[in-house]
């Protein structure tokens, strides 16, 4: 199913390798969340020759592009990020929303294009707690405050084909393949052995500048983090253990508040094969 890349007008993209977590899984998850919620919309993963092994029938059915990774620079790695750099390279869409696997859609931000095309790369900036509130937890990002980095998340992202975006993805590139020297030589206080990608992508955007990749004055471009700090909950169980949440899909409601922004939910194992038939179900009947 591969295709030249910057083929398609627009679509959505995420990277899954599976390692001892199903990543094949949580794609196929926010695939159908995708098309319940926008139906025509585009998806495309991006595999290892491993994970795309793993590929079913049904995953076909909602997965309108798989790429495998010629070149695997996380095939020695037990958390895979170093290859986020290729998306740009990859991508069979001009323009692209990239997320990260563990995130679903409850409802439509087709609306949300317009005002991504007022740069050539957004970077969503802050994040949500499921009350839908602007969070104001730090606890998670003492290394950015330590370095003046930009608040920015690469787990829901913009980028169209331009000069910008293959800037911005080399300097990942180069942040990545250079990361040893970086955190002992460059960062304040850093103890990341391994870079996140969200650190990686916030050095980024300093060095493209942040003016070029942010929209500071809209306030929605961003997601609900179940992380527990961010949601005031105790960090000892998962935050589907420590809350009621009813599932209707597509809606997903935390403590009886809906949760209208993209849903971060972080915690792998609140993907259950039950929710799994829910989605099937429910999209099969949309068809």
């Amino acid at each position: 199913m591969r295709k030249l890349a910057h083929q398609a007008q627009n679509g959505f993209l995420t990277i899954a390798q599976n390692s001892t977590v199903d990543y094949l899984r949580l794609a196929y998850v926010q695939a159908m969340s995708i098309k319940l919620t926008m139906p025509g919309s585009l998806y495309a993963v991006i595999v290892d020759k491993s994970t795309n092994e793993q590929i079913q029938d049904k995953h076909l059915k909602v997965f309108d592009y798989v790429i495998v990774l010629d070149e695997d620079h996380a095939e020695h790695d037990e958390w895979k990020l170093s290859n986020e750099w290729q998306a740009f390279y990859l991508t069979p869409f001009k323009e692209t929303i990239k997320l990260e696997s563990d995130l679903i859609f409850t409802r439509t931000i087709d609306h949300w294009w317009n005002t991504f095309r007022l740069r050539n790369i957004v970077l969503s900036q802050g994040c949500r707690d499921y009350l839908q509130r602007p969070s104001a937890c730090r606890a998670y990002r003492q290394l950015f405050d330590d370095n003046e980095l930009p608040d920015v998340y690469n787990g829901l992202m913009y980028f169209r084909y331009s000069q910008e975006s293959a800037t911005f993805f080399n300097y990942t590139r180069l942040i990545f393949k250079n990361w040893d020297y970086i955190k002992d030589n460059v960062l304040k206080n850093c103890r990341e052995d391994l870079p996140s990608t969200d650190v990686v992508f916030a050095m980024a955007a300093k060095l493209l500048g942040e003016e070029f990749c942010t929209l500071p004055g809209i306030d929605f471009i961003n997601f609900t983090h179940m992380k527990p700090l961010i949601n005031g909950l105790s960090q000892q169980a998962s935050w589907h253990q420590s809350v009621v949440y009813e599932i209707d899909l597509p809606m997903v409601r935390i403590n009886n508040i809906n949760q209208y922004h993209p849903l971060h939910y972080y915690e792998k194992s609140w993907i259950t094969e039950d929710l799994i038939e829910q989605y099937e179900s429910k999209l099969a009947r949309r068809i």
